[in-house]
């Protein structure tokens, strides 16, 4: 039974956020709290979401998904642009539907940014994909540089491109599409409102090289799972290395190899070393969750920390 209770005249919904870098040990953490807790699991991963990726996100095991309910996997085909705003209607959605069952929410992953827009607030900008307008800017990008699109979207929002690489593409388009559309800079936009959860984050660590080692080892056991094969099949239904899924850690890595551009052993070396730099990108985003509270992932008794650090809601 749950040591968290939601009822219906609360004004907020008990929320846990487990957070912490790929391959730290989320996965088997969540089970066991969920288990202990009377929880449930919603996926914060942006790669979690597709079907037809199982291997290469490193997705719960059927074993895994039977033992503990979990939801926002399997719920987009590959080829399509699943946005942000996107999976923050979703993921509010199921976090209320499982409150509302007594049920304990597991916010459960590494994407900074989803778990960022759902647990500080954002309101982001409902403006639908373009698109036209996105090939038209995409094909300006190719003509005259992506330093070009970022140097226009400057002169019109400065406020939103110094918050965006010159060199990010995707997300230089989506801020030019945002203000054409809508008449108003994305800046504008994001506003942050409190959402209504009471949280408590917990933030699974490793020092660097103990992490580094997971990767490897996590690496190695995809490939052994058939990685390739899933890559390969995926291509073979169409889908492209430029469409949003294709382009993720774990795929876009065999490209080369599937082009004749590169041994299949570089492929997993390129693999290993930018799931490492990934890694090191990742607390950027969870130090600034609220009610944070890092935790070691390889503590002997990190279930019984973890508990401790829970702190009883409602």
């Amino acid at each position: 039974m749950s040591i968290v209770r939601y009822h219906s005249r609360m004004t907020t919904i008990p929320l846990i956020a487990l957070v912490g870098p790929t391959a730290v040990g989320k996965t088997a953490l969540s089970l066991a709290l969920a288990e202990r807790l009377g929880g449930e699991i919603i996926c914060a991963d942006s790669r979690q979401i597709y079907r037809q990726m199982d291997i290469g996100t490193a997705k719960p095991t059927p074993a895994e998904r039977a033992a503990v309910p979990h939801h926002l996997l399997d719920i987009a085909d590959p080829g399509e642009d699943f946005s942000l705003a996107r999976y923050q209607d979703v993921a509010t959605a199921a976090i209320a539907e499982v409150a509302g069952r007594g049920r304990l929410p597991l916010l459960v992953g590494g994407t900074g940014q989803y778990l960022a827009a759902l647990l500080e607030g954002w309101q982001i900008p409902r403006v639908a994909p373009q698109p036209e307008l996105r090939a038209r800017l995409e094909q300006q990008a190719a003509s005259v540089g992506v330093a070009a699109l970022h140097t226009r979207l400057a002169a019109i929002d400065p406020t939103a491109a110094a918050g965006i690489a010159p060199t990010n593409l995707r997300r230089i388009i989506r801020a030019l599409e945002v203000y054409e559309v809508s008449g108003q800079p994305i800046s504008a936009q994001q506003t942050k409102i409190p959402p209504p959860y009471t949280t408590r984050t917990i933030w699974l660590t490793l020092p660097a090289t103990q992490l580094y080692a997971r990767i490897d080892r996590r690496v190695d056991a995809m490939m052994a799972a058939g990685l390739l094969d899933e890559v390969r099949g995926l291509v073979e239904r169409g889908y492209k290395f430029d469409m949003p899924a294709m382009s993720s850690l774990g795929y876009r890595e065999f490209k080369p190899l599937l082009e004749g551009t590169a041994t299949l052993d570089e492929c997993i070396q390129r693999l290993k070393f930018n799931t490492h730099a990934f890694a090191r990108r990742q607390p950027a985003w969870f130090r600034r969750l609220p009610n944070v509270a890092p935790l070691a992932a390889d503590a002997p008794d990190v279930v019984a920390q973890a508990l401790g650090v829970i702190r009883v809601i409602g």
